[in-house]
C-alpha cells in the first residue's frame, strides 16, 4: 500500500483511469458482439454505422490504435457485404 501522499493519489488516479478503460473496453466489446450475432440473423444493415462509430469512440478514447479501427471496420464492411449477397 502506499504510504506517501503523490502515492497515495497516483494509486486513486490509477484505479478510476482503469475502471474507465475498462468501462469503454467492454463498450465497444459489446457492439462488436451485438453486429456479429445481427449479422448472422441477417439485420446488421442499420447497426453498422453505430459500430462504426463506437470503433470510432474507442480511438479517440485511446482504447485501440486507429490502424486496428480501420482493419476492424474493413472487415466488418466486408462480412456485410457479403451477408448482403447471399
Amino acid at each position: 500500500m502506499a504510504n506517501h501522499r503523490s502515492a497515495l493519489k497516483r494509486a486513486r488516479q490509477t484505479e478510476t483511469r482503469t475502471s474507465r478503460n475498462r468501462a469503454n473496453t467492454s463498450r465497444l466489446r459489446t457492439a462488436l458482439r451485438k453486429f456479429r450475432a445481427a449479422l448472422q440473423s441477417g439485420d446488421a444493415k442499420g447497426l453498422f454505422p453505430a459500430t462504426v462509430s463506437e470503433i470510432d469512440k474507442a480511438v479517440r478514447k485511446g482504447i485501440i490504435h486507429r490502424n486496428t479501427a480501420a482493419r476492424y471496420k474493413s472487415r466488418l464492411q466486408k462480412r456485410l457485404v457479403a451477408a448482403s449477397t447471399k
